[in-house]
């Protein structure tokens, strides 16, 4: 049986040139990156030179990359210690209703600590309004937090112009850039943004590492105490091997990143063509000009989603219901819901993400499984158009 991966966005293999960079930081080059002699220096160097790759993809100074042990991590560092330590100033934070959980339960954690957070709803495509988030803004506000690309729905954000505002307001701006790395072009400097997460295990690293920008001057307190690791800012011998491999993993991504997005989204369009000419009463949610290139969340009215990807799991396909971080929830994803999806077509919607090693055959394939399986569930179904679905 054929087997097709579709479900770039959750997690994505580990590809060859980074495993074999990896490999000896296991073996023979196992050195503690703090210890002074060869051995030790040797792993410090190569920790550095990592730096420099994931700063460079990024457009940043390699001194502004802290390593972490997750995206997930990084935006509760850059979300809960910049709110902590500026709490004397105010205590009110901005984000939307689209955030990945890392920081929606950051933000729920700052409420419980006396904070008022104001969540932005979002346009039908998934859009922030900048002109909403400057009414939003008060005198007591010190944090931005709006994700870069929304990681089940692919919608990419006006980010810049979220940053000017919040730099014109002098309030700090933070992004959740984890979905965009290595699928749009990353300039954090013209960007403007304060603070950044990003993760290895999205563009073909490993899981496990992750890292948190933080632009030079800004004064961000530590977020795990003990040793002198990362600028004194988070303790704890370094994952040396996912550190390396984030390194090459992002060397690749910058080296690859322009045909890698022309050749994603051409078989991102090329699905998403096959899916509506071959099945009824299917909708695209999201934007379709400002998305990320590889994601095709898809609705497929009168049936139930996680029906389907059982039915496509048999048949070899992997996709998703969801962002795979809350995938064992059976709660309406938050972010159809945010977008006005009525919750009866939220049930039926399924992410499909493809990447680098995702090839036509494997999306005809797809389209083939998926619409047999799709007239199977309706049916079955006991629900129609004419319930009003």
């Amino acid at each position: 049986m054929r087997q097709v991966y579709l479900d770039y966005s959750a997690t994505t293999p580990v590809k060859d040139e980074v495993l074999q960079e990896m490999i000896p930081y296991f073996t023979t080059k196992f050195g503690n990156p703090s210890s002074l002699y060869t051995v030790g220096q040797e792993s410090k160097n190569a920790i550095n030179l990592a730096r420099e790759r994931v700063a460079a993809l990024i457009g940043a100074e390699p001194r502004e990359i802290f390593f972490t042990s997750s995206g997930t991590e990084a935006d509760n560092w850059a979300v809960i210690e910049t709110a902590m330590s500026k709490r004397n100033k105010g205590k009110h934070v901005i984000t939307t209703s689209i955030e990945h959980h890392a920081l929606l339960h950051s933000a729920e954690h700052l409420k419980k600590e006396g904070f008022e957070v104001t969540y932005l709803g979002v346009d039908k495509e998934g859009f922030v309004d900048p002109a909403e988030l400057e009414r939003a803004i008060r005198p007591d506000t010190t944090l931005i937090s709006i994700m870069y690309a929304n990681n089940e729905i692919g919608t990419v954000e006006p980010v810049a112009e979220i940053a000017k505002i919040a730099k014109a307001h002098g309030i700090v701006f933070h992004t959740d850039a984890v979905q965009a790395l290595g699928n749009v072009h990353i300039d954090v400097k013209a960007l403007g943004a304060d603070l950044m997460s990003i993760s290895a295990h999205k563009i073909y690293g490993p899981k496990g590492i992750g890292a948190l920008y933080i632009r030079k001057g800004l004064a961000l307190p530590a977020h795990i105490y003990g040793g002198a690791q990362e600028n004194n800012k988070r303790a704890g011998t370094e994952n040396l091997t996912g550190i390396v491999g984030f390194g090459k993993a992002a060397e690749l991504a910058r080296e690859n990143l322009t045909s890698h997005i022309e050749k994603i989204t051409g078989l991102r369009n090329y699905f998403i063509e096959r899916v509506l000419e071959k099945i009824e009463d299917v909708h695209v949610n999201g934007s379709l000009e400002s998305r990320l290139p590889g994601n095709a969340n898809i609705t497929f009215k009168y049936i139930e989603g996680e029906a389907l990807l059982l039915l496509l799991d048999m048949k070899g396909v992997a996709v998703s219901t969801g962002s795979a971080c809350s995938s064992a929830s059976l709660t309406p994803s938050h972010v159809l819901e945010a977008i006005g999806v009525p919750v009866e077509q939220i049930h039926g919607s399924v992410r499909f993400t493809v990447g680098d090693f995702t090839s036509k055959e494997d999306l005809d394939y797809t389209v083939d499984v998926l619409t047999g399986a799709v007239e199977k569930l309706r049916s079955i179904s006991s629900v129609s158009k004419d319930s009003g679905w």
